[in-house]
């Protein structure tokens, strides 16, 4: 069993512990709030974060919105 993780963040290959919740790919990101989150395109709510187990090759979004005129 391998130790480490290889996800997509935001299309961007990242590794992650072995284990790892998507509170972990949120901390690799360092995104900033206000923000939301997808794993494999499904919504995941913010009190989901970290309870939702990530697997190999899950594509994570996080999507700041936009503002302006």
């Amino acid at each position: 069993m391998s130790d480490t993780l290889h996800v997509f963040i935001n299309q961007q290959a990242a590794e992650l512990p072995a284990g790892a919740h998507l509170v972990d790919a949120i901390q690799h990101a360092n995104i900033q709030p206000p923000f939301a989150a997808a794993v494999n395109l499904q919504f995941v709510p913010k009190h989901q974060y970290a309870l939702h187990a990530l697997q190999n090759g899950d594509h994570i979004e996080l999507i700041s919105p936009i503002t302006g005129g």
